[in-house]
């Protein structure tokens, strides 16, 4: 069975974006808290769409949509 892209990534707690296991430090928001945890994926190109605004994001890039 092929492995998950998502096992390769963890999501940060305080602003949702996905990083790199390798990463220690959220290059959107800065924090160091991190979840291997996470679900749904959302990728935004635009941060003036309409998702971009309602989810307040600030920078595109990719997000998990729930995080644990």
């Amino acid at each position: 069975m092929p492995k998950r892209a998502s096992a390769s990534l963890k999501a940060c707690r305080n602003c949702h974006a996905l990083v790199a296991e390798k990463v220690d430090i959220c290059p959107i928001c800065g924090s160091r808290d991190f979840s291997d945890d996470w679900s749904g994926l959302l990728i935004v190109l635009n941060t003036d769409s309409m998702l971009g605004k309602e989810l307040n994001i600030s920078k595109p890039g990719r997000y998990a949509l729930k995080v644990r």
